[in-house]
Formats: C-alpha cells, structure tokens, sequence
C-alpha cells in the first residue's frame, strides 16, 4: 500500500504539474517539482532556505521556464489535462513513500520526503542541491529532526517490501513493457494498413494515425535507452512458442480482427505494468485502450454494413402524399424495378394506421428480399419487425435509437455537414443520409450540403451512405460524378405514373458494384 500524502506534499504534487503544464512541458520533471517545493511554506523549503537555495537562485540558474503559473496560463492548465510526471520526477516520489514507510511516521509523506527523493535520484536538480552543500547525511539528519525517526532502515529479522519496485523490479517492468511497446505499435500499424489499403477508409485512417502518434507521446516518457536496454530478446521463453491458429490466417479480414485485440491486450499490460514505472502512466494507457475500443467498434461495423448493405443501391422513401396512385401500388411497383430499401415516412398519420401499413410493407418487402426502415420511430419498428430505423439530427440519437431496436435492426442517421458524418461513423451508425443534394419538394432546408459535401463524404468515408435530396433521373449522373454510389429518392420514382420504369432508369444510372 502506497503511502498517503499530507495536504502540504499534494500541494507541492498538483504544482508542480501546473507549472509544467502551464509551461507547454511535455511532463513534470525534477525541476518543476524543487521549484513547487521552494513555492509552498513547508519544512522542505525551511530544510532548503538552510542551505540559501531559494526560488530566485533557482531561477538564475534554470531560468528557461516560469516558476508561478499566471491567472490566464492556470486557467488554461484548468480547462486541459495536467501533464504527468516524468520518470525521474516519479521515481523521487517513489523513494519520497519509501522514506515515509520506513521512517512510520503516521504513514504520510511530507515535503521533507520529497526533497529526499529529489536528492537521492540522480538529475540535473539532484546534482545541483549536491553542489549547494545538501548531502544525503545532513539531510538524513534534518529530516530526522522533525520525523524523529532514522532514515536509514533498521536492521530487522524480517525484511519488509514496500510499494515501490526495487532495482530488479523495475527492470522486469520495462522489459514487459518494451515487448507489449513493441506489439501494440506492430498491430496498429497492420489494422492501418488494413484500413487504408483495403478499405480505402480516409476518415478511420486518420483516427488511427492520430491514435498511434498519442501513444507514441506516452511511450516516449520512458527512455528509449531503458527499454532497449532491458530487451532480451534471445532469452524471451516466448520466442519458441506457437500454436497452429497463429500461423493460419484465412482471410485478411481474420488478419484484421487478430491485430485489434493484439493491440488491445498490449496496451492493457502497458496499462498496469505501466504503474510500476509511474501511475501518471498507466492512465495515459487506460484512456489509449478506451480510445482504442471505439475504434474497433467502427471499423468492424463499417465492415460488416458494407457487407450487409451490398447490392442495396436505390432506397425509396414513401410518402402517401407525394404517390401518383397510392402509396401501395408505388412500393410494389418500385420494388419490382429494383429498389432494394424502403422507409416509410408519414408524419401526420396516427400510430395505429402507421404500424398497420407498416405491417404491410414488412410483408412487400420480406417477399422481394427488400428491407424495411421505419423513419423516426424505433418503438414502432420493433413492433413492425422492421430491418431498422431511420433517425435525424434532431431526433434521437444512435445511443438511444439502438437501446430501442437493439443491435441486429439497422439505425441510420441523416448527416448535413462532413463533421456530422464523421461523428456518425464513431456513434456506431449503421449507414448514413448524405444530404440534402438539391432542392427537395418532400422537404424544406434553408442550406443545401450540394455536391461538394457528396465529394467530402465519398473521399473520406466508406461506411454505407446515401446521397439524399431532390435526386431525379436528370440530375443523378451528377451526382455518381460526386462519388455517390447509393442514392435515396422519393418524388423521382413515387410521383411518377409508372414507379417501376422510374426506379428501373434510377437503377440504370447508378455504378453497378464488382
């Protein structure tokens, strides 16, 4: 059990990353903490004034950061997340508990302790207090003074372990953590190029890229020498253990799915043998694996609705009011001219009527393989045993959407901005709208999205998505021009005399898939 702090030493803690942080430091060092110390009236800076080490010699002799965060600086420190500690400041720490273990001082560690720990773990600070006259036994002494206690340990019968890790200890941890270092940045790097040369993602790619460069960062708190240094590669016990699943991949799909959760696992042992080093790190980590998790979740969905979705090029939304000759014979007809999804969007129509012709459409389409989206309405999808729900901006969300309907029915999202489509991808959307496209008569939009928001998504994005509004006969080539290869309709094929002729020609203009 680690040692606890006394509120004056917390203070000091919380400091000193305030002043790194505030100084743009990629992590609180050894400085920052002696600065934090000679800050807080405590018996550190008393033990310290003895010696005339005072902040503004401090200063001098390391002037390149600012010891007191200003108003506007603490703010922003506020409003971001603190740096963490670097290996040499947390190590001081470490021995700081150690020191207060031994000593039993009430289990707490004061600021005497941790100027203890700056002095016995070698930095640039521990060697400049040495210089100023603070030696290791007149501070043994001095912090006896006030603990009553010695700071050296007793010889006993029994020897006790404390928290933190011994020489040998430390050096097991960092050669876990360089192999699991060493695995994570392989899986990545395969699940990336994956999605970037199989699927031809852009907008996953770059998430991946991004997630790869921030776990770069937190490796890097630890020396790249220290690692390198404790590799034993030829005396691993693992290097000659195998089974025959590892050396059979049927598919790059299979490749795929076995480097996800091989980043996964690594990045959990970097979590916990991370907070032998310092426990700053193994919640870096632990926030990496979260990320990490959303990730896989698009990535596999994206997958698995392309594949779900293949062939589902026309998606026709039903209105009565907008069908030349009802709604009934115009999905009938439409379907037979080769719509393959058909959502039923009638605002105005009483529940009971809505669910009943709902009913009617799930047989229609069930008999031609078609699926079945009810718009708006997941409640009522479930019990129309629709294939999903359609749902906008401004209405429920995914979350809420898939609590309804569950995780087999089909949630689509409408999107109108290229931030809105990316957001729909990590939400777990199943497919999205892409639109509006033009001027529509089924719905009134003060802004068109237009084409240029179609070349956004079909660049970036390879989730299921449907260009959307005011598509016709005469202008969808300008639209597949856009990248679209999907496309849903309304008017262009339900106010038309004859809905299979129309769907049919719509059907003719769209690429047809590989």
């Amino acid at each position: 059990m680690q040692q606890p702090l006394t509120p004056a030493a917390q203070r000091v803690l919380d400091r000193a990353t305030e002043i790194a942080t505030a100084g743009h430091s990629a992590a609180a060092t050894p400085l920052h903490l002696l600065r934090s110390l000679l800050l807080e009236e405590s018996r550190a800076s008393e033990i310290l004034g003895g010696f005339d080490v005072a902040i503004c010699t401090v200063e001098t002799v390391f002037p390149d950061e600012k010891s007191v965060p200003t108003a506007e600086t603490t703010a922003e420190s506020e409003q971001s997340k603190l740096v963490p500690m670097d290996e040499q400041a947390a190590l001081a720490v470490q021995e700081a508990r150690h020191l207060a273990g031994i000593q039993g001082r009430h289990s707490e560690v004061g600021t005497e302790h941790l100027l203890w720990g700056l002095l016995v773990v070698e930095s640039n600070v521990s060697a400049w207090l040495r210089e100023q006259g603070v030696q290791r036994e007149q501070l043994t002494q001095l912090v006896d003074e006030k603990t009553g206690f010695s700071a050296e340990p007793l010889e006993t019968d029994v020897r006790i372990e404390f928290s933190q890790p011994s020489v040998s200890q430390r050096h097991n941890a960092l050669r876990i953590i360089d192999a699991a270092a060493n695995r994570a940045r392989e899986g990545v790097r395969v699940v990336e190029d994956y999605v970037r040369f199989i699927s031809d993602d852009a907008h996953l790619s770059t998430l991946l890229k991004s997630w790869r460069h921030d776990f770069t960062a937190a490796i890097s708190t630890i020396a790249p020498h220290d690692l390198a240094a404790a590799r034993d590669t030829l005396s691993d016990v693992g290097t000659t253990i195998s089974t025959t699943a590892e050396a059979q991949r049927d598919s790059t799909a299979e490749v795929l799915q076995a480097n996800l959760k091989r980043v996964q696992e690594a990045v959990r042992t970097l979590e916990e043998y991370g907070k032998v080093l310092a426990a700053d790190l193994g919640g870096q980590f632990e926030q990496l694996r979260y990320r990490f998790y959303t990730l896989e979740k698009s990535i596999l969905s994206t997958l698995h609705n392309q594949s779900r979705l293949a062939g589902c090029n026309l998606y026709l939304l039903v209105s009565e009011a907008l069908c030349h000759h009802g709604s009934g014979p115009a999905i009938r007809e439409a379907l037979a001219g080769g719509v393959s999804i058909v959502q039923l969007r009638e605002k105005e129509m009483p529940d009971r009527e809505l669910v009943e012709f709902g009913r009617r459409i799930r047989q229609w389409t069930r008999e031609t393989g078609a699926l079945f989206i009810m718009n708006d309405r997941p409640d009522l999808a479930v019990l129309t045993e629709a294939d999903g729900v359609h749902v906008g901006q401004e209405e429920l969300s995914v979350k809420d959407a898939r609590r309804i309907v569950g995780t087999e029915k089909l949630v689509g999202v409408s999107t109108h901005t290229i931030e809105q489509a990316r957001q729909a991808v990590m939400e777990g959307a199943d497919y999205i709208g892409v639109g509006p496209v033009f001027s529509s008569t089924t719905k009134q939009f003060t802004d068109l999205a237009g084409l240029e928001f179609v070349r956004q998504v079909a660049a970036e994005i390879t989730l299921p998505w449907y260009a959307i509004g005011g598509i016709t006969a005469d202008n969808i080539a300008q639209v597949t021009e856009a990248g679209a290869t999907r496309v849903a309709v309304s008017s262009a094929v339900c106010s038309k005399e004859n809905s299979q002729t129309a769907a049919a020609k719509l059907m003719t203009a769209l690429p047809h898939e590989p």
